[in-house]
């Protein structure tokens, strides 16, 4: 079986990592064009390259796929193509180039959480459940019929980095099964429920930012959500107050009023409170809290934005 992997960041890196340890044939690997990262702007390959070029696999990048990539993938002439957080949608023309089809591992329970962020919106709505999904790929976006589904218990203080980890773990098994089954013709779709679908959209610093009126579980979440990146904020002094870990506690006041300033910051919301553990101040570094208040004085009754 003649396989091309479409894959961009970490996520999709366990799985081709087991793909290609089954001693499957990997043809090709798609990615997206290596971007400058950091204040230094250094241009930084996609990790599926890394891991692609480490084992001598040919590689192909492309700005848009269905414009540049369409010969290329004709003649790597695949039996089955793979996607895993690709980052662009394909067009029916590229679908139909591979005569089994292509298939998606997408992090979530489709068709619940559809789209770009289903690991960021399953901590932010505080599910209890979350999962992998393959999926057959069709021209819309994760809309296409359900070839098998694993689910996977989110941890009460998981944060998306964590659980990002362990659905890709368990992406790369799922995706091993998943190509068993089509190998021995046991393959079974089923279409998804559209009436039951909920999308998740592009996860935007905005969305980072905290609003303490809301309810101290939901900014909890919001902090385990957008952990490591974008990361949860406030603003101190006008300027960005990053948190990275909290707890919620069982006390009240006025929402963004400081409640504790000594060795605990906690910090009112709209119902209960939040004491916050892990914090960064705008041009600091990252400490807990206990360190970060031996340089940092704050006083009971000022208000957090």
């Amino acid at each position: 079986m003649r396989i091309v992997y479409l894959g961009t960041p970490d996520f999709a890196v366990l799985p081709l990592e087991k793909i290609i340890s089954s001693g499957r044939e990997v043809v090709g690997v798609v990615t997206n064009k290596d971007k400058p990262v950091g204040r230094k702007r250094v241009l930084t390959a996609p990790p599926v390259k890394v891991v692609a070029q480490s084992h001598g696999i040919p590689v192909f990048q492309y700005d848009k796929i269905r414009v540049e990539g369409v010969q290329d993938l004709i003649n790597l002439a695949p039996d089955i193509m793979i996607t895993c957080a690709f980052g662009q949608i394909l067009s029916q023309e590229i679908l139909d180039i591979p005569k089994l089809g292509v298939i998606n591992i997408h992090a979530s329970l489709l068709p619940k959480y559809r789209g770009a962020s289903p690991i960021h919106y399953a901590i932010l709505n505080g599910e209890k459940v979350t999962g992998i999904t393959i999926m057959k790929t069709d021209i819309g976006i994760d809309t296409g019929d359900i070839l098998l589904e694993k689910p996977l218990e989110i941890k009460c203080d998981e944060t998306c980095g964590q659980l990002f980890e362990r659905l890709s773990d368990l992406g790369a098994d799922s995706i091993i099964e998943a190509l068993e089954l089509i190998e021995n013709g046991k393959a079974s779709f089923i279409k998804q429920n559209d009436e039951q679908a909920s999308f998740s959209k592009i996860i935007t610093k905005e969305l980072a930012k905290i609003d303490w009126n809301n309810d101290a579980v939901n900014i909890y979440n919001q902090i385990r959500a957008f952990n490591p990146s974008p990361v949860a904020y406030c603003l101190l002094e006008g300027q960005p107050f990053k948190i990275y870990q909290a707890k919620v506690v069982n006390s009240s006041g006025k929402p963004g009023e400081i409640l504790v300033a000594d060795k605990n910051l906690v910090v009112a919301c709209g119902n209960n409170a939040l004491s916050l553990e892990v914090v960064q101040k705008s041009g600091g570094k990252q400490m807990a809290i206990k360190d970060f208040l031996l340089g940092n004085r704050f006083i009971v009754g000022e208000e957090l934005k």
